[in-house]
């Protein structure tokens, strides 16, 4: 992917790369500090360059990366993937986290619908309700 760009905005480079939906969201989450520049808090407006080191904490997950190639458009995500190298660490580090939560999910298996009341037993907690309320 050739780029004949110099710098770009910080925010709209994190929307290209595909780290964020929106520019408002990768902005907002810049100015919240989730997105650090060579370990300093930054501003949606800084100007990066190819070979800056960014730190991304999204959710549960943190991306450690370097920029290899700047981009003004949004494009695929197999692209978009060509922006940026994430370091070894931070690869297995996510991918553990991964790990570890899928295996939480299979052992802890709860599922909403499950203990949602029906009409039957509602109609019995509002009876229940009514009767603790009377005495």
């Amino acid at each position: 992917m050739p780029t004949d760009l110099e710098s770009i905005r910080l925010d709209k480079w994190l929307w290209v790369a595909r780290f964020y939906k929106t520019r408002q969201l990768a902005a907002e989450a810049i100015s919240g500090g989730k997105v650090h520049i060579n370990n300093q808090r930054s501003k949606p407006g800084k100007e990066i360059k190819i070979g800056t080191h960014i730190t991304v904490s999204k959710d549960t997950y943190r991306w450690d990366l370097l920029i290899i190639n700047l981009s003004s458009q949004r494009k695929s995500a197999k692209e978009a993937s060509l922006l940026y190298e994430e370091t070894a660490e931070s690869f297995e580090k996510r991918q553990q986290q991964i790990q570890l939560q899928r295996e939480q999910r299979e052992l802890f298996d709860f599922n909403g619908r499950e203990n949602k009341p029906n009409k039957k037993d509602r109609r019995l907690i509002h009876r229940f309700k009514q009767i603790q309320t009377e005495s």
